[in-house]
């Protein structure tokens, strides 16, 4: 058996850059444990596998593993898989599409050459002082923006939002593998436990995406689901409307470019992220 697969960059504006992402077609058939196995020998941050195509409504179900584990919701594979479906797999290259996760139905759609997903209500969990960070990382007191808080944000996947107060301090971050899976394990309300730390700087967003998986400290290029959840944060905390852009992986030379439009009227969040994507190939797979 084979499965048709294609290797996109996302949130890249040039090929080798952005997040990584294999996209697997006619999938329906694989167990989980199948993809799972796919997932962790092609070794991206996620992959995704299309396991239901309709056709003559542009939709699709979609399932999607890291290589430790299956993800409920994750941006940069369903922008990615989404820009397979527009341009290779849905005729007419449709303007919007819908795609089905384990959390609902998002719906995508285009402009010119960004796609973009709508994310679901956010949920704002348990907030932290900065005490804890102090324990597993290099940073001191003064290193944190302390006129927002730092907190859980779930979007359908969790993240520890932490604001610090400029673009040195979040280059220079470095963390204790060891000590800081213990404090996620123990503080975080979700199994899925990660750091993001972000900085606004000249009207822009600076962030890193840290978590540990199979016993190792990652850095992800680019995380579309925290995005989510840091715009969640920013409309709640900093303005009811933003239009800027995330930049992401520039310390580790995977530079990455996430589109934000979103707003907040009364308890309603509508929450955009966008961005682009480059093909870089396609093959067949040996199951």
């Amino acid at each position: 058996m084979t499965l048709p697969f294609y290797i996109i960059d996302v949130f890249a504006e040039k090929k080798y850059a952005g997040n990584q992402l294999a996209v697997f077609l006619e999938a329906g058939n694989l167990s989980s444990e199948e993809m799972q196995k796919i997932a962790k020998e092609i070794n991206f941050a996620e992959s995704t596998f299309i396991t239901k195509l309709d056709f003559e409504n542009n939709k699709a179900e979609i399932k999607i593993f890291t290589p430790a584990h299956e993800m409920k919701f994750a941006g940069h594979p369903i922008i990615g898989t989404s820009w397979v479906l527009m341009h290779k797999i849905f005729q007419n290259a449709p303007e919007a599409i819908t795609l089905q996760v384990p959390i609902g139905e998002i719906p995508i759609h285009k402009t010119e050459d960004l796609i973009w997903l709508k994310a679901a209500q956010p949920e704002f969990l348990e907030a932290f002082d900065k005490e804890g960070f102090l324990s597993f990382s290099n940073l001191k007191s003064d290193d944190f923006y302390v006129q927002y808080p730092i907190q859980e944000v779930t979007t359908g996947s969790a993240f520890v939002i932490v604001p610090l107060k400029n673009t040195e301090v979040l280059k220079a971050l470095v963390l204790d593998k060891d000590k800081m899976n213990d404090w996620l394990i123990k503080n975080c309300k979700t199994n899925h436990r990660a750091l993001y730390f972000y900085v606004w700087e000249d009207s822009k967003i600076i962030s890193r995406m840290l978590c540990v998986e199979h016993n190792q400290l990652v850095e992800d290029a680019a995380t579309g689901s925290a995005s989510t959840c840091l715009q969640a944060f920013l409309l709640k905390y900093h303005s009811a409307k933003i239009e800027t852009i995330n930049q992401q992986g520039d310390y580790i030379n995977r530079p990455s470019q996430i589109y934000f439009k979103g707003a907040l009227t009364e308890d309603n969040f509508a929450i955009q992220i966008g961005g682009k994507s480059q093909f870089i190939a396609k093959g067949d797979w040996e199951v």
